[in-house]
């Protein structure tokens, strides 16, 4: 059996959606005996593979939808009404077909903000992955696995904001100072219209689409990342006992983890810990047959018991910082499938000192340490940089095999999932613009910094199964 078949040599990398095309391309693989003895053996295994995926199903079926003068978006003869500002914007469906003598109002649909193009000089997106192994084998019925596991992934599907705002020239006429009558422009202010105090206008500072168009992305293929880690595995079987072990020591980072993640549109190279990054990974699965049998007693009582389970210690995710307030004057909300902006905030080198999730009273990290970016700047913190907290998990199952007949059996299931009830946390609040706020009834603290989710604590199911 080669190693990429065998579970083991997967402990710590990433699943690969099932529903991607993933087409053989080209790559080598070697494998060398390095000591063949009675009861010893050592094997080097090597592995390089390139591999194009396709792009996702959504891609060729948001090419499929329907015109907005298609007699499916008929609706009722009422007025829309925006239901951020209340005001009624008239009813301006259905679109009638336009023909060469029609006049169209294009100023009922300006501006214009939409989902993401796709950027017409894609190319197809590609990884390189490699791997260099060895295996040991140690006495009759222990096997350890050393690997180095390797990925490169090149022009993959992001998303960057296809007509930012300019922050220098909404910087021009920010202040009342700068202008002549109207408005100042300001943070979300990126489509109005301005008069200098100098003379003339100023019809937005979005380029190079201008003021009819708003916050919008391409689909483009711009997007790298890489993955490097140490895997190693260690399965064993003593008599009554089968287990597994894998650690894996790794590290991935990006310049955008999925195409919902905006790419920053100043510095597209820029690259941070991936959302999935998992630096510390331990897995271990056990199978023990318990020795009842051997203290007498019924036969159908007393064997045919089993202690298995899954456990695992991990490090946590990397926490996502952002800031929501377009104190940038990039005006990045509205791109991509998740709209939330590029900027982040300011970060002041120090300890991150991250706290015990259940003391309530105070942010899990010390936010004393990060401040919302200057205006007309991005904050110089990274997108991610530090970890939320781990995970301890103990998933166990009792089992009793009863042999009723020669082809019937009744199986008996007691199973606990995160058996010893620890409090599995969530993720922080990574968004600095959330006002750090103790809950009037709890006095448990809320916003930046904080954690207010987790796992679900204890599950125990029973079950009984016939098998014939």
């Amino acid at each position: 059996m080669d190693l990429c078949e065998r579970p083991e040599a997967r402990v710590g990398l990433m699943d690969i959606d099932p529903d991607f095309d993933w087409a053989p391309q080209r790559g080598r693989a070697r494998r060398a005996i390095a000591l063949i003895a009675a009861s010893l053996l050592s094997v080097t295994l090597a592995g390089t593979a390139f591999l194009h995926p396709s792009l996702p199903a959504f891609m060729s079926s948001s090419s499929t939808k329907m015109p907005l003068m298609h007699a499916a978006y008929r609706v009722a003869a009422v007025d829309f009404v925006d239901r951020g500002t209340g005001n009624i914007e008239g009813q301006r469906f259905p679109v009638a077909p336009p023909t060469t003598s029609t006049a169209i109002n294009w100023a009922n649909f300006l501006p214009i903000g939409t989902s993401p193009a796709f950027w017409h000089r894609n190319v197809l997106p590609y990884t390189e992955e490699y791997q260099l192994s060895i295996e040991r084998q140690l006495g009759r019925a222990t096997l350890l696995t050393a690997s180095y596991v390797g990925t490169q992934g090149h022009h993959l599907l992001s998303s960057l904001e296809a007509n930012p705002g300019d922050p220098a020239l909404c910087a021009s006429v920010s202040d009342s100072s700068q202008i002549a009558s109207g408005t100042p422009c300001g943070p979300t202010l990126e489509n109005g219209t301005f008069f200098p105090i100098a003379g003339g206008v100023i019809n937005g500072t979005r380029t190079p689409f201008g003021q009819n168009f708003t916050s919008d992305a391409y689909f483009i293929t711009i997007g790298k990342s890489s993955y490097n880690s140490l895997q190693l595995s260690l399965r064993q079987r003593i008599s009554r006992l089968e287990f597994l072990a894998g650690y894996t020591y790794s590290k991935s980072l990006d310049n955008g983890s999925g195409y919902g993640e905006q790419i920053n549109v100043l510095n597209t190279g820029l690259r941070s810990l991936s959302s999935y990054d998992t630096r510390h990974n331990f897995v271990v699965s056990y199978d023990y047959q318990l020795p009842f049998d051997r203290w007498g007693g019924p036969s159908r009582l007393v064997k045919g018991w089993r202690l298995s389970g899954i456990t695992r210690f991990t490090s946590g995710q990397p926490v996502t910082l952002v800031e929501t307030d377009d104190r940038s004057y990039l005006g990045t909300s509205g791109s991509g499938p998740i709209s939330l902006p590029i900027d982040t905030p300011s970060f002041t080198p120090g300890s991150i000192h991250t706290g015990d999730p259940r003391v309530g009273a105070k942010p899990y990290f010390n936010t004393a340490l990060f401040a919302v970016e200057p205006l007309g700047q991005l904050g110089n913190a990274r997108r991610r940089f530090f970890s939320g907290p781990g995970l301890n998990n103990w998933d166990m199952a009792l089992l009793k095999d009863t042999a009723i007949k020669e082809r019937v059996n009744l199986e008996f299931r007691a199973e606990l999932f995160n058996a010893f009830n620890h409090a599995q946390f969530g993720q922080p609040d990574g968004n600095i613009n959330d006002l750090q706020i103790p809950d009037k009834d709890t006095g448990i603290l809320n916003g930046f910094g904080t954690i207010h989710t987790a796992n679900p604590p204890r599950i125990m199911q029973l079950s009984l199964k016939l098998l014939f």
